[in-house]
């Protein structure tokens, strides 16, 4: 393909009259760009209460600020953004362009594609490519003027690590022709399964799963607005079970919001939702909607396993337990393992119990029998047991 046919076209001017419900921040309650402010009550929370604003995104703050230099400075480069799901990434590079664009010119500036698009080694050619050597020429918001990258265009491509090979290959050229047009925003969950020429181009930024107090932060907001009777050690469960993933969090909230809410019969009159009479969510309730195993039945286990030589009781105890509390192995396997490493015992014996239970959960999440792996877990405790004298 010839220079000339490279060369840069000219967008045609497009009508503002484009209104997001992002502009609507009544009682503080956030939600997301381009749905109408009715839709709002149907939202799941986790699209409901996704942050509008920069200020808004829970955590990592260094990150945030090293964002809003590069925006201040007018020099924003390609980024990649990385790390386990549910701790902000998307949300993060949304915000930065609702800063850089105004909500009312997200649409016309910023291409976002996901995995669930087709990005194949067309859409890089076509889709990607138009999109990036195309200007804007009409004028943008007041809230873009002060930073000067009016003039920028922004491409998403969330979840990249799901790009195939020959994809990520086409797209090295088109991040270098069009930079001084387009700035490319890569989010993956696994930086390794991402091209090294793609990494080399982009500015890499980290985001570790939230920290406890982050995601209580925004559990606590929600808690609120939502009018949600919950007790205050549930609400502690419940941001104890999320491990640092908000979306995770925020799902379980309103999984257990709904529960609580009594069923009505088929003809009954409806009723306002001010009437509605629902029960206080508990820690049970957290711990059933997670299907995760409650701290006192594996301490039941794990005391079983400890103190009881006979390894038949040692079997039932457990199976008893995974079918009262349908659990599943994988589950209590790293649960005990979180229980037996903060026991004060000989080096040797929390070597053998962590590095035997590893392989037995390795063999479960092959697809190896639970039945026969449940005898192997008794096994590796007493194992250590036995070292212990």
């Amino acid at each position: 393909m010839s220079d000339f046919e490279d060369e840069m076209d000219i967008d045609v001017p497009v009508s503002k009259d484009v209104t997001f419900s992002s502009n609507n921040t009544a009682k503080g309650k956030r939600s997301a760009a381009n749905l109408p402010v009715e839709a709002e009550d149907s939202l799941p929370w986790v699209e409901k209460y996704r942050p509008v604003s920069l200020d808004d995104v829970s955590g990592h703050q260094d990150i945030l600020a090293t964002i809003n230099k590069f925006v201040d400075s007018n020099r924003l480069p390609h980024l990649l953004l990385y790390g386990p799901p549910g701790t902000g990434k998307t949300s993060t590079i949304l915000a930065l362009a609702r800063r850089i664009y105004g909500a009312e010119n997200m649409r016309q500036m910023v291409l976002e594609l996901n995995a669930s698009d087709d990005r194949g080694i067309d859409v890089v050619r076509e889709q990607i490519k138009t999109f990036a050597s195309t200007k804007q020429i009409f004028s943008l918001g007041a809230s873009t003027s002060k930073t000067g990258l009016a003039g920028f265009k922004l491409i998403i491509l969330d979840e990249a690590d799901a790009m195939t090979s020959t994809a990520q290959m086409a797209l090295r050229r088109i991040m270098e022709k069009y930079t001084v047009n387009t700035r490319f925003c890569i989010i993956a969950n696994y930086s390794h399964k991402l091209s090294p020429a793609l990494l080399s181009r982009c500015t890499r930024f980290r985001f570790s799963p939230l920290k406890e107090r982050d995601i209580r932060v925004l559990v606590d907001k929600v808690i609120e607005e939502e009018n949600i009777k919950i007790k205050p050690e549930a609400a502690d469960a419940l941001v104890k079970l999320s491990k640092g993933d908000m979306r995770r969090a925020l799902n379980v909230l309103q999984a257990c919001h709904a529960s609580s809410t009594p069923l009505q019969p088929k003809d009954a009159p409806k009723i306002t939702e001010d009437q509605i009479v629902r029960e206080t969510i508990t820690v049970e309730t957290i711990y059933m909607c997670v299907a995760a195993p409650p701290p006192d039945v594996i301490k039941k286990i794990m005391n079983t396993l400890l103190s009881t030589s006979d390894v038949t009781a040692c079997l039932a105890a457990i199976n008893s337990v995974k079918i009262t509390q349908g659990l599943a192995l994988a589950d209590i396997i790293t649960a005990l393992s979180e229980e037996l490493v903060k026991l004060e015992v000989k080096p040797e014996v929390m070597i053998t119990w962590l590095d035997l239970l590893a392989q037995v959960e390795h063999r479960v999440a092959g697809g190896a029998s639970e039945i026969i792996q449940t005898g192997a877990v008794v096994g590796a405790v007493r194992n250590g047991v036995e070292l212990m004298g």
